[in-house]
Parts: structure tokens; C-alpha cells; sequence
């Protein structure tokens, strides 16, 4: 044989293996992929740890948190109030919001409101105030080589406000111009009349700020509440970041530890909550509107239930992409975009079980009727094991997400502290969450889930929706938007 042949028959040959091989390592690549992704295998979560960090109070009965992450050149802290708009008086309501927004940009005995914006902004640092339903808010971000000096206008904002008397003016317009836009989203006024129809026009969980509860605000208003309710033994402080602990605490020390509020303390009592509208289909005429915008549901519990791991699972059944809702709503019959039901519980007064979504006006009934259907579906026929599987997973997976930044973590534990609950409260859900089997989620769908106390409401065009509706057997019911007039 030439040498010619030779090397082309050993080129061959070396080729044949090559390809032998080849073909070999696919087959046996191919062989450790699992037909569906139903069969993949995941490694079990690590076990989640709490950060360290250190409790303590201050003599005058203010509690600190701290937590050291040296990770950016950052320090940012945040302070839960004892107080909340819940506490307005009814003739008064907006006094609470008015009060978190006037602490910080009413200005401070030694800095006007235009000297704090210019500090702040050449610091590239924050502060903000808030009041909220069952709690205020006072917050400050700034870079760790300026905290002494963004640190010491926080505690001046928080401890000497003079809600400047311009600033006051400024805010009533603002939120007179919010009450002259409130119909504009279809979406706000079905949250706001909604929730008047669960908890009551005049509880002060639904009340909605008027033009004639603001004219009763005086600037002295705002003072008298924040006197009564922004003191140290009210606040819980939590700060994260690039900090020394030993020199943080002299600095609070410094800036917090001779902070007396010499009057009284009188806190108003919690108002006790029941539903106010039993059943009922209640319409908000919106004429322009081509599709309905839907709420449905009844008042709910709080997030220290028994069952809230359980309830948990069931929001998880019946939501996101793999859920009861869309695949029968939306993908299935094709009403709706976006569609949902969840269980809602509060820390320390009762939430709501809600579901709702937006469909064209002439398949309101019928997203009606396909809602409470699922919702009888699940309070009479067991789930599947792979619907268990993928609400628990869900939720399990997602845990991690809720550790993914100390100031989370800190946030968490100062609301704990605020609203009562244990401090490991979440990894007792967490259990709850794998601990929940079928025979949980039916007996406890059919006793937190009430389709006689279903309220329904629907934004909509009211002379397409009308007819429909009526075949629903309910009693409907016209709800007023009407804004009324500004008075000075």
C-alpha cells in the first residue's frame, strides 16, 4: 500500500472513532435529561439564618435595632411610630396624613424646609416621614462618612417639627387636587369604594379624605397630634449598614437619649371591625368605560390565624400562571388579562378575601359567575397532590426572596415587635406552609371561605352591565362618586 492510501485509511479510521465517540457521549448526555420538566430534581433550600444583630432601649423607652453590614459605604434606618390615620377623628380625616407629611417638610426649629432639601441633596441623603393606617414612618438613607451630620437633622426632624405654616397651605391644595382627580382611575375609585363596602363608610379603615374633613385642619391640629403620638417610648429604630456598633450607639445616645415629652400620653382605642354589606351587587357607573372593572369578596382575619399557613397555600392554588384563575378565566374561557383571589389578613385588625379583575362589559355576569364558581370548587372538591405541590413550592422557593437584604430582615423584626407577634414568626409559617396537606386546604376553604358574604362590586358602564347582572339574582345597588363641591 503507498503511503498515499496509508494516511488517508488512517485518517478514516481516526475519524470513526472521533465520531463513536461523539454520538457515545450524546446518547449518554441525552440519557440524564428528564423528558419534562415536571422530573426535574432540585438539591433541598439551606436552611435560612437571621443575620446577627442587637436589641436594646434607651432609658426614655425608645427601642433600637441595630445590624452592621459593611458591605457598601451606606447606613440607612428607619423608625415604626406608635400612631396611625386610624386615630383621625371622623370630622378630621387627612389630620394623620398631613401630620407624617408636614414632620419633615414643615421644617425644624434650626433648618428651614429650603435649608433641609439643599443639606440633603448635596449629601445625596434622605429623610421622610410618613403616617400610615396602623403606623408612622420616619426614615433616613445617607453615605457613612455623612452620617453624623444627616443623622443629627433626622433626630432634629423627628424630635423638633414646626410645620411651617406655608408648607401647610401647600400640602391642603395637594390634596385637594387629589380629591378633585380621584375618579380618574378606574382602578382607585373600585379599591376605595370597595373597601366602604366591607369595613363602612365611617370607619377609619374605608374613610376617604374630604374637602369638608380638611377645612377642620388647622396647622395647631397637626401640632396636637404630633404631640400626643411622636414620642420615644412610641418608636421602635432600627439602622443597618457601614457602622461601628459601639460608636453608633454613642451617637443615638447623643442625639436620642435626653429626648422627654412631658405631656400626657393618651392613645385612642383600636376601633373594633365588622362587615358592613352582606351579598349585593353594587354598581359604579362609569358611562366611558368599556370593560368592567370588578371587585369581590368579604372581611377576612389577621396574619397571627392559626390557619395562615394553609390560607397561604389556597392564595397560591388559585393564583400566578399555574393557577385555578388564570387557567380558567383567562386562558380557558378568556375573560380576563389579569385575574386573582387572595386571602388578605392584617397584623392587629382583619383584613378581606378578595378577587377581582377587569373583562369587557359584556362578559361582567359571566366573570362573576365563573369567580364563585371557583371559589365553590375549592370549598367542595379536594386539590390534586401536584396543585398542593406547586402552591407549597411556590411559596417555599420564594422564602429566600424575603432574606435577600438585611434592612429586610431588620424591618421585619421591628414589625414584629410593634404589632405583638414573635420574632420567628415567619419560620413558624414557613412550617405551617410545608406542613399543609389536601385535607388542610378543603376544611379550611370551607370555613374561611363564606360565598353567601360575598360583596361584589363592579366599575363599569351601567346600561351595558345592567341586564347581565340582573340574571344574577342579586339585589344591585347604585353607588354615588359624585365629588363634591370645593368649599375654601
Amino acid at each position: 500500500m503507498n503511503i498515499k492510501f496509508k494516511k488517508i485509511w488512517q485518517w478514516l479510521g481516526f475519524s470513526l472513532i472521533t465520531i463513536a465517540l461523539i454520538i457515545t457521549t450524546h446518547n449518554v448526555a441525552f440519557a440524564d435529561i428528564p423528558p419534562s420538566y415536571k422530573n426535574l430534581k432540585y438539591p433541598p433550600l439551606p436552611e435560612i439564618k437571621l443575620p446577627e444583630y442587637e436589641r436594646y432601649q434607651l432609658s426614655n423607652g425608645m427601642v433600637i435595632y441595630l445590624m452592621e453590614d459593611r458591605r457598601l459605604p451606606l447606613i440607612s434606618g428607619n423608625a415604626i411610630i406608635r400612631t396611625g390615620t386610624r386615630f383621625d377623628p371622623s370630622s378630621q380625616v387627612g389630620l394623620g396624613d398631613l401630620t407624617g407629611d408636614l414632620i419633615r417638610l414643615g421644617g425644624t426649629k434650626n433648618h428651614t424646609p429650603e435649608q433641609l432639601n439643599s443639606i440633603l441633596e448635596q449629601k445625596a441623603s434622605a429623610i421622610e416621614t410618613s403616617i400610615d393606617t396602623a403606623s408612622g414612618s420616619a426614615s433616613f438613607t445617607s453615605l457613612s462618612y455623612d452620617l453624623d451630620t444627616v443623622f443629627s437633622l433626622f433626630a432634629e426632624v423627628l424630635q423638633n417639627p414646626i410645620f411651617d405654616e406655608q408648607q401647610f397651605n401647600l400640602q391642603l391644595t395637594k390634596y385637594q387636587g387629589a380629591i378633585a382627580r380621584r375618579n380618574d382611575d378606574p382602578g382607585q375609585i373600585a379599591g376605595r369604594e370597595f373597601a366602604k363596602l366591607i369595613y363602612g363608610d365611617n370607619s377609619p379603615y374605608a374613610n376617604t379624605i374630604e374637602y369638608k374633613t380638611l377645612n377642620n385642619i388647622s396647622r395647631e391640629d397637626l401640632v396636637k397630634f404630633y404631640s400626643n403620638y411622636i414620642r420615644p417610648e412610641n418608636i421602635i429604630l432600627g439602622i443597618v449598614g457601614d457602622f461601628d456598633r459601639t460608636q453608633m450607639k454613642s451617637l443615638i445616645a447623643k442625639t436620642f437619649g435626653n429626648w422627654q415629652v412631658k405631656n400626657p400620653y393618651s392613645p385612642a382605642e383600636i376601633t373594633s371591625v365588622k362587615q358592613e354589606k352582606i351579598g349585593g351587587i353594587y354598581i359604579v357607573d362609569q358611562p366611558q368605560l368599556t370593560q368592567s372593572n370588578i371587585l369581590l369578596g368579604h372581611l377576612s382575619g389577621k396574619l397571627d390565624d392559626p390557619n395562615y399557613g394553609t390560607l397561604s397555600v389556597i392564595n397560591g392554588i388559585l393564583n400566578g400562571f399555574g393557577g385555578r384563575l388564570y387557567n380558567e378565566i383567562r386562558s380557558t374561557q378568556g375573560l380576563a388579562y389579569s385575574v386573582y383571589g387572595v386571602w388578605r389578613g392584617n397584623y392587629d385588625y382583619p383584613g378581606v378575601f378578595v378577587a377581582g379583575g377587569q373583562t369587557k362589559s359584556e362578559t361582567t355576569a359571566q366573570f362573576i359567575t365563573s369567580m364563585i364558581a371557583e371559589i365553590e370548587r375549592l370549598r367542595t372538591q379536594p386539590i390534586t397532590e401536584e396543585e398542593l405541590n406547586y402552591a407549597k413550592d411556590s411559596i417555599l422557593n420564594s422564602f429566600v426572596f424575603q432574606f435577600q437584604d438585611p434592612s429586610q430582615t431588620l424591618s421585619r423584626l421591628m414589625t414584629y415587635e410593634y404589632f405583638g407577634y414573635p420574632n420567628d414568626f415567619i419560620f413558624k409559617y414557613q412550617k405551617a406552609v410545608k406542613n399543609t396537606t389536601i385535607e388542610d386546604v378543603l376544611r379550611v376553604a370551607q370555613e374561611y371561605l363564606h360565598p353567601e358574604k360575598i360583596v361584589t362590586l363592579v366599575v363599569g358602564n351601567k346600561e351595558v352591565v345592567k341586564q347581565d347582572l340582573a340574571n344574577l339574582h342579586q339585589k344591585i345597588i347604585s353607588v354615588d362618586v359624585t365629588i363634591p363641591e370645593f368649599s375654601s
